[in-house]
């Protein structure tokens, strides 16, 4: 019974895992006032008929800490480039030189960071709902060993590795949140 036991505390680590690297992705995606190549990630292009992300067809970087610098491969890619950056919705304005784009990264307004860290935490509320659905699963699994002939010592044991579990993961989505927090309201 330890072996699947242990499955399943795997399991559910892994699945926790997966959500803590989700919100990390999302948190990343939230701008901060300060220029970053990861605020355009994720936006796509079309290349040759088919929508492509923006570093398959372009090098992204930042010039200082308010403009970012997007250098197509192909020059013919600079309008396709900028108007995948408008479709994305980041409220970024691109210009185009002719040989690059620049994008100007406007400083966020007091309300504007407000509004940005309300996303932030609607994002790690997403993350602990998540984790507890997956707190869920596991114990529905442990009550299925518990069928199985699992006795009621090691399933209270079980459940709470799976509790203390779920409270070390809760507190890193509440570490990520602090950490984005503090670095969208910095001026």
């Amino acid at each position: 019974m330890t072996e699947e036991l242990e499955l399943i505390y795997d399991e559910f680590k892994t699945s926790n895992e997966k959500s803590l690297n989700h919100l990390e992705g999302e948190l990343i995606k939230i701008r901060a006032g300060k220029a970053s190549p990861s605020m355009l990630q994720g936006v796509m292009v079309e290349y040759y008929g088919s929508m492509t992300p923006i570093q398959q067809v372009a090098n992204v970087n930042t010039m200082d800490a308010r403009t970012i610098v997007v250098q197509p491969w192909e020059k013919n890619m600079l309008n396709d480039i900028a108007k995948g950056i408008m479709n994305a919705n980041l409220g970024l304005n691109p210009q185009n030189n002719g040989e690059q784009l620049l994008i100007a990264v406007p400083p966020l307004t007091e309300e504007r960071r407000r509004d940005l860290v309300k996303r932030a935490k609607a994002e790690s509320e997403n993350a602990k709902v998540g984790i507890r659905n997956h707190r869920k699963d596991a114990l529905d699994m442990i009550k299925d060993l518990k069928k199985d002939g699992l006795s009621e010592d090691m399933e209270k044991v079980a459940e709470e590795e799976i509790q203390k579990i779920t409270n070390s993961f809760i507190k890193k989505v509440d570490d990520l949140l602090e950490i984005k927090e503090k670095d969208i309201m910095t001026v």
